[in-house]
């Protein structure tokens, strides 16, 4: 699981160049072409606690319809993109883009303790103190978090091409900071509103949302945009020119 920082493998998202492995890339091509991928869909456990957690808060009515409209989209056009536009080119599993290390293992539980649990633990908190309006600010955010990580365990399978595991990270990261915005302007206007709950959970609920918007705008324009997508793209292109 990725807790959405990015790219998977193996439900764990380790990423560290591969050096000096491209052309054990092209003899493992040159070697499977022709043969069938194993595992067709990968989906572990987190995978599917990620999904649980996603439809509990869509069956609470704190999810809005366009957030699900949203999801919806996301499911039909990735498997637009990969019939017509970056169709698998490999018929064995891809090798991952990036491989293990150990600096990108913290970050990676940093984005599942700061995206998922922590969220969970405000929410779960929330339902004690009855801040609905706290708990429906935050639930945006966590559903699609969710909702992208069961998406990555789909696309990480042997079906879907590189350039849609690219699409999945990035295009609910970038939908998701719009939900961190409202979830901000939130927590800033409980004061003002005559907010009845603790100051504990006032600024706590602050803090999780700057920390939120923080990381994954990081996320996004420092990891995503700038290194994974080229990276990715650039494996994809050399395939294609294997196969020609």
């Amino acid at each position: 699981m990725s807790g959405g920082v990015g790219p998977t493998y193996n439900d764990v998202n380790l990423p560290r160049e591969q050096e000096n492995k491209s052309s054990r890339a092209q003899a493992s091509f040159n070697g499977k072409r022709h043969s069938t991928p194993k595992k067709i869909m990968f989906l572990s456990f987190r995978h599917l606690s990620a999904l649980a957690v996603a439809l509990v808060l869509s069956a609470s009515g704190m999810v809005s319809p366009q957030d699900w409209l949203f999801v919806l989209f996301s499911i039909v056009y990735s498997y637009f993109l990969f019939k017509f536009a970056f169709p698998k080119l490999l018929s064995s599993p891809e090798p991952p883009v990036f491989s293990q290390t150990k600096n990108f293992l913290i970050y990676l539980y940093t984005g599942a303790v700061i995206g998922l649990l922590l969220p969970i633990a405000y929410i779960l908190d929330g339902i004690f103190e009855g801040d609905r309006e706290g708990i429906k600010a935050a639930a945006p955010h966590l559903f699609l978090l969710c909702s992208q990580v069961f998406m990555e365990g789909v696309v990480f399978s042997a079906w879907f091409s590189i350039p849609i595991q690219v699409f999945v990270p990035i295009f609910y990261n970038s939908r998701r900071i719009f939900s961190i915005i409202d979830w901000l302007r939130n927590e800033f206007s409980k004061v003002n509103e005559g907010y009845g709950g603790s100051t504990r959970r006032l600024y706590i609920g602050r803090g999780l949302a700057i920390a939120s918007m923080a990381f994954w705008c990081f996320n996004l324009f420092c990891f995503l945009l700038p290194v994974y997508l080229p990276r990715a793209f650039k494996r994809y292109y050399s395939a294609y020119k294997v196969k020609d």
